[in-house]
């Protein structure tokens, strides 16, 4: 006769018996109530399902060094190809319960490649502001120029003031450009402005290649 499985519940990939030591231990440390405890674990497991979810939208290089158990890793990997909601909700639910059963350790590398992932997206946001910054001076100031390439020396002057003095020339009159607003039309930029911006931001960021703005790519066939 086969024996009747154990109640219990999972506690960082451990499984805890209901009135076994550890769980008595368990409940005592959690504001000393079992009503507590299933609240608090609750709360636990709830944040494993979520981290679960959030490592969908990790990067393929930052999740490949994360090294998860397969059959986590391929339930996330369903997860990303099911569309249907019911579907996913509950693949979802099967990945939660996976994720209870990770070390700490394995939790915590988890929860940094996100980090790791958040704080680059905001680098790289910040270092594309810090181009535009740069292009628009370089093309409004006089004084930017002297003051861009004592700060990069290896730039093409020939070039720099080239795409300065295109771009400037490019530009709308007052007149146009209010006339563009008035009709909730953005102002088209010319090829110069573009090219100003992926030098800037080449130099400054150590960006390879002359990218346009993304703001800027429906302009690329001008």
């Amino acid at each position: 006769m086969s024996r009747k499985p154990k109640k219990g519940y999972y506690v960082r990939g451990q499984f805890v018996a209901e009135g076994s030591e550890l769980d008595l231990e368990l409940k005592a440390e959690l504001k000393g109530t079992p009503d507590a405890s299933r609240t608090d674990l609750k709360r636990e497991s709830d944040a494993l399902q979520e981290l679960g979810k959030d490592l969908l939208t990790l990067r393929a290089d930052l999740f490949a060094g994360l090294a998860l158990p397969d059959k986590l890793a391929d339930a996330l990997a369903e997860a990303r190809r099911i569309t249907n909601f019911e579907g996913k909700r509950r693949q979802m639910q099967f990945v939660g319960k996976l994720m209870r059963k990770l070390e700490p350790a394995q939790v915590e590398a988890a929860r940094a490649a996100l980090e790791v992932q958040r704080l680059g997206s905001a680098e790289e946001k910040l270092a594309l502001h810090q181009a535009e910054q740069w292009r628009d001076r370089l093309i409004a100031e006089e004084a930017a120029q002297a003051e861009w390439i004592a700060h990069h020396p290896t730039t093409d002057i020939q070039q720099l003031r080239a795409l300065v003095r295109q771009a400037r020339k490019d530009a709308q009159s007052a007149h146009d450009a209010a006339v563009a607003e008035s009709k909730g039309l953005a102002p088209r930029k010319g090829r110069a402005y573009r090219e100003l911006f992926a030098l800037v931001r080449r130099e400054r960021l150590g960006v390879p290649g002359a990218e346009a703005e993304p703001e800027d790519e429906d302009d690329l066939d001008d």
